[in-house]
């Protein structure tokens, strides 16, 4: 126990000496802060994106539902590929757009390409109310993770706490080039502890994947195939959640913003080649999560599968780094998110209200601010209001992929205008509201963001053909 302490604590704390250190020289401003200068390689974007996207989600939720669901969990590698083949034609021209005008945020594209104020505000208040159980999942995962992995010597609470601080801490001094070097620590981390318990437990136990699934079969020969072991997520529902999580990949502003921060727009297609590897860990952690079913069948909270049979099967400082591996997975996204959220809330909101002019300075300190109160926001809701992580992930995407058309066509569709775009944006949040908060998710079958995405795209289509009617070339001064 004692151990496994250390090296979590040692994680959490060179990981956050790393974070400042990587602030580099120099005063601090916006344009830094949010988007590192522009100047990220392929190799720093990498670490990046991944650094967002592969997160404690990765560790616990894969393998819970691969524990507790069984088929339904596969929709997790298929989605990911989906959205980097979409990022491939989607984000270049996103960023020389956001060169030439100088965007920051998410928002700063919607009053770019439209010249709507109002529809950037839209896209604010769905950013933060997606983003808020996005961040949430990082820090219950987070604490479950160290709770585990110290055998109880940190609660969970401590634990949210604790790091979550950290991470401030380095998000607050050091933006978005502090999250790349931390993002190095995690990648490697999390790479070699997935790795060595996905092929290790199934080895140890079975004598090999294939006999684990061998095993898998005879005791449970459904829990592979649609649905699973659930009631309702069968094959349309797993379709319909691919293509709605695929489409809202790069929906969510900290990563559509991450975007801005490469140095060229070759840098990015570059990355969508590559990032698809990154789905190859995922496998691994299903195989913990079949095996730890086989194993260790009824758990409380199949959100811990993973870590309990890590605990169970390894030595102490082994647990101890699965533990700090865990951590810093959670810091990297949980500081992107933050940085985010709080760099459009003060750019794309409270500048616009606020009557006088804003100076570069006052942004800096604002978005700084905005970080602090949503920082306590999030981790009032992981200290007292815990759900199941998977969930969590798939109610943020629900809200950011209603995004997604008013994106497209704003990139590719010259005659778009607001309108429309604002038509199908609100029909699509109203659907989504109705229909999990009515209890009807899955809707026959379907996701339910899903049937609010098609009902948004169709809304924004039909009111196109009908009030865009000779719509002038080049409405807007966006130029792809």
């Amino acid at each position: 126990m004692t151990i496994s302490l250390i090296v979590i604590v040692g994680f959490v704390l060179v990981s956050a000496v790393v974070g400042v250190i990587g602030r580099g020289r120099g005063a601090m401003n916006v344009e830094r802060w949010s988007v590192g200068g522009r100047r990220f390689g392929v190799v720093l974007v990498w670490l990046l994106m991944a650094g967002e996207i592969y997160t404690t989600f990765t560790f616990l939720g894969a393998s819970g539902w691969a524990y507790s669901h069984g088929g339904p969990a596969f929709y997790i590698l298929a989605y990911g590929t989906l959205g980097y083949i979409i990022s491939f034609f989607l984000l270049p021209p996103v960023w020389r757009m956001a060169k030439r005008l100088g965007l920051h945020t998410q928002p700063d594209f919607f009053l770019a390409r439209y010249d709507s104020q109002a529809l950037a505000g839209i896209a604010v208040v769905i950013a933060v109310v997606s983003i808020v159980p996005y961040l949430q999942l990082q820090l219950a995962g987070l604490g479950m993770i160290v709770e585990i992995a110290s055998a109880g010597a940190i609660t969970s609470h401590v634990a949210i706490v604790v790091a979550f601080v950290a991470t401030c801490i380095f998000v607050y001094t050091s933006g978005i080039r502090g999250i790349a070097w931390v993002a190095i620590i995690k990648d490697v981390a999390m790479i070699v502890a997935v790795a060595i318990i996905g092929i290790g437990l199934p080895a140890m136990y079975f004598g090999g994947v294939g006999k684990m699934f061998a095993e898998l079969m005879r005791r449970h020969p459904a829990h592979l195939t649609f649905p699973g072991a659930t009631p309702t997520m069968g094959v349309a529902w797993v379709v319909s959640t691919v293509l709605l999580t695929g489409m809202g990949f790069y929906c969510w502003p900290h990563t559509f913003a991450s975007a801005y921060a490469a140095k060229d727009d070759r840098t990015l297609r570059r990355n969508a080649i590559v990032m698809p590897l990154y789905q190859l860990p995922i496998l691994l952690v299903f195989f913990v999560g079949f095996t730890a079913l086989l194993v260790m069948p009824g758990l409380k909270n199949p959100d811990t599968a993973l870590l309990a049979l890590v605990t169970r099967s390894y030595p102490g400082w082994f647990a101890g780094f699965i533990g700090g591996a865990g951590a810093v997975t959670a810091m990297v996204p949980a500081g992107m998110l933050l940085l985010g959220a709080a760099t459009l809330v003060a750019k794309n909101l409270y500048r616009p209200l606020r009557r006088r002019p804003v100076s570069e300075q006052h942004l800096m300190r604002a978005s700084r601010g905005f970080m602090l109160l949503i920082a306590v926001a999030a981790l009032l809701l992981a200290l007292w209001s815990p759900h199941e992580l998977v969930i969590l992930l798939i109610l943020g995407y629900d809200g950011v992929a209603q995004l997604f058309p008013a994106i497209v066509l704003g990139v590719f569709v010259r005659r778009t205008t607001v309108r429309p775009v604002m038509l199908g944006l609100v029909a699509g949040v109203v659907t989504v509201i109705g229909l999990i908060w009515s209890g009807h998710d899955p809707f026959l079958g379907l996701n339910a963001g899903f049937v609010a995405l098609a009902v948004n795209g169709a809304v924004t289509l039909v009111s196109m053909a009908i009030l865009d009617q000779g719509a002038p070339v080049g409405v807007t001064p966006f130029e792809p």
